[in-house]
C-alpha cells in the first residue's frame, strides 16, 4: 500500500507540469491500475487462483488506449489503439483455447509457474506468497501493462503532429510481428495437442514429440519466438512514441524496458522447467538462441 501512495504522489507531481485534459487521462488510467491490481489481489487470495492478472493482460492496453482516444482523438492514437486491439483479441483468443477464461470469471487454468512458485521454500508459507501476491504478481504486473502502454499517452501530447513515416515503419513492424507471434502460438498450441494425443492425424512435429519438448516450426530458430515477437511488439509501440514526440529517448521507454526484463526472468524460470523435465533441454539451449535468431543459422535451415 506504501508503494501504491507514494506512486500516486510521483505521478501528482510529475502531472502538475501539463493540462488538465492530459492530467485527468493520466489519473485515470492510475486509478484503472490501482483499482484492478486490488481486485486481482482480493480474487486471487479468496480463489487461490493467480492468474487474475493474466486474464486482463491482453484486455487493459486496449482500454487504456482508447480513454486516450477518447480523449485526444488524432489519426495516430486511433491507428495505435486499433492495433493494440487487434493484439488483444488475438492473444486473449490464444488464452481463451488454453482454458484461461470461463464462464465464472476467477476461474479458468492457472499458469503452472504459479503454482511451482507457491511450492519453493522462499514463498512456500501463505503469509510470504500473499506479499508475493501483492507486489509481484498484483501490482508489478499491472503497472508494467500501464507503463508498456504509455506511447500513446505521449501521442496524446502531440495530436497536432502528422502521421509519418516513423509511425507507418512502427504499424509495419508491430503487425509484422503480431503475426509471427499468432504463427508461433499455433504451432505451440498444435504441438501440445499432439502430446496429448488430440491431434494425430499426421507426423508433423514427430522430432519434438520425441524430445517432449518444441523444437520444429519458429522454434529451431529461436527458443521463444512467442516471447521474442510479444517484446517486438512493444517496442514497435514506442517508435510511435518517437515519432509524435521527435524524442529518440522518452519516458515511455519504461515499459518495454521493463517489460523485456519480465521476459527474461520469465524465460529463465521456463527453462528451468523445461531441463528438469527433458533430457536434451540443455542441448537445445546450447544451440538455438533464446529471443534473437541468428543469421547463419535461418539460412542453414533454409
Amino acid at each position: 500500500m506504501i508503494t501504491v501512495l507514494s506512486s500516486q504522489n510521483l505521478a501528482i507531481s510529475w502531472l502538475s507540469g501539463y493540462d488538465q485534459p492530459f492530467r485527468e487521462l493520466v489519473s485515470s488510467w492510475i486509478i484503472i491500475m490501482i483499482t484492478v491490481s486490488l481486485v486481482c489481489f482480493a480474487v486471487s487470495e479468496l480463489t487461490r487462483n493467480y492468474s487474475q492478472v493474466d486474464k486482463l493482460w491482453s484486455l487493459l492496453p486496449a482500454i487504456y488506449s482508447w480513454t486516450a482516444v477518447a480523449s485526444f482523438p488524432s489519426a495516430r492514437t486511433i491507428i495505435m489503439a486499433s492495433l493494440v486491439t487487434i493484439w488483444g483479441l488475438r492473444l486473449s483468443y490464444n488464452f481463451y483455447r488454453k482454458g484461461g477464461y470461463s464462464l465464472i470469471p476467477w476461474r479458468g487454468d492457472e499458469d503452472y509457474r504459479w503454482k511451482i512458485l507457491r511450492e519453493s521454500p522462499a514463498l512456500a508459507s501463505r503469509f510470504r506468497f500473499g506479499v508475493f501476491n501483492l507486489l509481484f504478481i498484483s501490482l508489478y504486473q499491472n503497472m508494467i501493462i500501464l507503463l508498456f502502454t504509455t506511447p500513446v499517452l505521449m501521442a496524446s501530447l502531440y495530436p497536432e503532429v502528422p502521421v509519418g513515416w516513423t509511425d507507418i515503419a512502427a504499424a509495419a513492424l508491430m503487425g509484422s510481428f503480431i503475426i509471427v507471434e499468432t504463427v508461433a502460438d499455433n504451432q505451440q498450441f498444435r504441438f501440445q495437442a499432439m502430446k496429448k494425443k488430440a491431434i494425430q492425424e499426421d507426423a508433423k512435429y514427430s522430432e519434438s514429440l520425441i524430445k517432449g519438448f518444441l523444437t520444429e516450426g519458429l522454434w529451431q530458430y529461436v527458443r521463444h519466438p512467442n516471447f521474442a515477437s510479444e517484446q517486438g511488439i512493444w517496442i514497435s509501440f514506442y517508435l510511435f512514441s518517437v515519432s509524435a514526440s521527435g524524442k529518440l529517448i522518452n519516458f515511455t521507454l519504461t515499459g518495454p524496458v521493463l517489460l523485456i526484463v519480465l521476459f527474461i526472468g520469465s524465460s529463465i524460470m521456463t527453462e528451468n522447467i523445461s531441463s528438469g523435465k527433458y533430457p536434451e533441454y540443455q542441448t537445445y539451449q546450447k544451440e538455438v538462441p533464446k529471443f534473437i535468431p541468428g543469421i547463419y543459422r535461418i539460412r542453414k535451415k533454409s
